[in-house]
């Protein structure tokens, strides 16, 4: 009998290590269409630098979440003897390498509002300083119960802010991140004359669309596998992410006027908003939820170039920022019982834990951007954005004419 016991628990222990690696894989690979979804909106002489700034990201990313991020967001570290690590077939340690994904993604999002006129190097200080510090610094209190917050919002409004899969503590969070350092780099030269918004167009549809499609592949790695063991695995996040998609792809198809960069963003945009609620809701509730943050998006993003002026040069602070606010909202009105979700989840503490994600990232962006700004420098050149940051940084183009 204990063989047998033994046995069961390999098996299980087996199973969700390799579940939860193939979910790191996934989310993982994420992180190309992250840099192919720049790299086809930015201009020419700046596709090399977003490539760069993505990988460059992670591997800062890693580091900073390893021996700091993931210790501040669950008292976990890995400073331990390699048989300690190894236990219950290192299971601990793919979980990081999952989580580790989602942490990495938040510089990933904020390279894309970024794009064309940051430096490099003070770039890579403020992925160091955001995933040691700042994100793991909410991520603790929502998926962990750092701090009380979540024992607070149960005990007044009858249950803790509910978000399985990150639509405010990845995506919202990153998209509030990349609004401060928007604003405090400025738009780029010539985006603006004279009042009046210059188009620059993006260098490459087919690889804006393969970045795109590549987010939607993975993303059902960063929904579904964020049950983070096989048991708790459902086919309601797969179903509601994919109806999520398809509703933010139908909306901004026609609010965006059959647009190429509207129409590959909207299902990123449905995907972000789901990602709270993708465990509660209806597929309806999440086929409008995508829907209205499909629309949203193309709004935003159109205001917040033409009547804001502030050039977000991939729109991360509308798909990111604002929908990833709607979707935790939205948890809290279709995860009810009313409108066919499961239930347990306020819509009180949804408005509450999703405003304080955002005050965390405003301030935290706006600290971390406006430091590096007064100390170092986080703009290029003007000489330097007229060449591109290809030739000024990397010192060669994407591509050769020999």
């Amino acid at each position: 009998m204990e063989n047998l016991n033994s046995a069961v628990e390999t098996l299980i222990h087996g199973s969700n290590t390799l579940f939860i690696l193939m979910g790191a894989v996934m989310v993982l690979a994420m992180h190309a269409g992250f840099a192919f979804l720049e790299v086809g909106t930015v201009r020419q002489k700046n596709q090399v630098n977003a490539l760069s700034k993505i990988l460059s990201d992670f591997a800062i990313s890693t580091l900073a979440y390893f021996f700091v991020g993931y210790w501040i967001a669950y008292g976990v570290t890995f400073l331990e003897p390699a048989s300690v690590l190894a236990a219950d077939h290192g299971y601990a340690l793919v979980k990081f390498f999952f989580l580790l994904t989602f942490a990495a993604a938040i510089p990933a999002i904020i390279s894309g509002g970024i794009a064309e006129r940051a430096r490099f190097c003070p770039q890579l200080c403020a992925t160091l300083l955001i995933v040691a510090f700042i994100y793991p610094f909410f991520e603790g209190m929502i998926w962990n119960g750092n701090f009380g917050l979540q024992d607070w919002l149960k005990n007044s409004f009858g249950a803790s802010f509910h978000d399985f899969a990150g639509s405010v503590v990845v995506h919202a969070v990153g998209g509030w991140l990349a609004f401060g350092a928007v604003v405090l780099l400025g738009h780029r030269n010539g985006r603006y004359r004279e009042g009046r918004l210059v188009a620059f167009a993006p260098s490459n549809i087919p690889f804006l669309a393969l970045g795109s499609w590549i987010l939607i592949v993975g993303w059902f790695g960063f929904n579904v596998m964020s049950a983070q063991t096989l048991q708790g695995v459902s086919g309601l996040v797969a179903v509601n992410s994919l109806m999520a998609m398809v509703g933010g792809t139908v909306a901004a198809l026609l609010v965006g006027r059959n647009d190429p960069g509207f129409l590959h963003n909207g299902p990123l945009a449905g995907l972000v908003a789901i990602c709270a609620g993708s465990d509660l809701m209806h597929p309806v509730g999440a086929l409008v939820t995508g829907a209205i943050a499909g629309a949203l998006f193309v709004w935003a993003f159109t205001a917040t170039q033409v009547k804001w002026k502030v050039d977000d040069v991939l729109g991360v602070w509308p798909l990111h920022g604002l929908c990833g606010v709607w979707g935790g909202i939205a948890c809290g009105i279709f995860g009810q019982e009313a409108l066919g979700g499961l239930g347990g989840v306020s819509f009180v503490s949804q408005l509450i834990g999703t405003g304080v994600g955002v005050l965390v990232a405003l301030v935290g962006g706006f600290a971390v951007y406006g430091l590096l700004k007064s100390v170092w420098g986080i703009r290029l050149s003007q000489e330097e954005e007229y060449y591109g940051a290809d030739l000024s940084i990397h010192k060669i183009g994407a591509t050769s004419q020999d």
